[in-house]
């Protein structure tokens, strides 16, 4: 992949337009021991892709405190945009929203605001509205909320922190909600072309076509099926033009 950069994103180049660069952070222990399988990034990445903000990290990290400031404040300093994921429930363990008010020096505690928002969405279920429940509207000073359409639980935003729910349906709920504030790029087009041939016979031609077209991102993937070894090539770009032509040219190189 010799022109492409983290995450499988395109790297910066000479007549690209540079679009927004955006990290996310996946908090939880549930990730890290395998109980939970975080299908967050995938939406995100599709989703940003689409509004032309490049996705260029992930990190994730336990539901330790000092973890969570420090890869805020490394990421907050490093990107344009930082998404953040799982950690703002209500129970003993949810400890983002706190961890994201001392990475920023913010005071926090129940807003009247979100909890407002609690309290007419409970009275109306008749559920009992509880210190523990009251926990999800406590929201760092100065932040903006995030709409929860879902489970009216907000999410919110300190600078350019996201800080969003980790269940699947909420986060992409959240996300909804966010991407029409954020300032977006040019989208990123993508063509894909499988090739039945091993990574060793198609890197040479691979390598010069991803030459004529520096301002493309050109990928290989490879796989093995049946018996049989080949590749998945992507080609990313912005000019809709220079993806098909050079996808042109690459099937022309490995007929089937």
């Amino acid at each position: 992949m010799p022109n492409e950069g983290p995450n499988g994103q395109p790297n910066e180049k000479p007549g690209r337009a540079r679009n927004p660069r955006a990290a996310m952070l996946v908090i939880g222990d549930e990730i890290l021991s395998g109980r939970t399988r975080d299908a967050n990034m995938h939406h995100l990445a599709k989703e940003l892709s689409k509004h032309g903000v490049d996705l260029m990290e992930v990190r994730v990290v336990s539901d330790d405190r000092e973890a969570i400031v420090a890869a805020v404040k490394a990421l907050s300093d490093s990107y344009d945009e930082v998404f953040t994921s799982g950690g703002i429930g209500p129970t003993h363990d949810d400890i983002t929203a706190d961890s994201i008010a001392a990475a920023f020096g913010l005071h926090i505690d129940v807003r009247d605001d979100a909890a407002a928002l609690l309290r007419k969405h409970w009275e109306r279920r008749g559920v009992e509205i509880t210190e523990s429940r009251m926990r999800m509207a406590r929201i760092p000073d100065g932040a903006t909320l995030i709409d929860n359409p879902v489970s009216i639980a907000p999410g919110f935003t300190v600078k350019n922190v996201h800080v969003m729910a980790g269940v699947p349906a909420v986060f992409e709920a959240m996300v909804a909600s966010i991407l029409p504030n954020i300032t977006g790029g040019a989208p990123l087009l993508s063509q894909t072309l499988r090739i039945e041939r091993g990574e060793g016979e198609i890197a040479e031609p691979l390598g010069k076509l991803a030459a004529e077209y520096p301002d493309l991102s050109i990928g290989s993937y490879p796989y093995q099926q049946n018996g049989v070894f080949g590749a998945n090539v992507v080609i990313r770009g912005q000019d809709g033009a220079q993806v098909n032509e050079a996808m042109t040219k690459l099937a022309g190189l490995f007929p089937a």
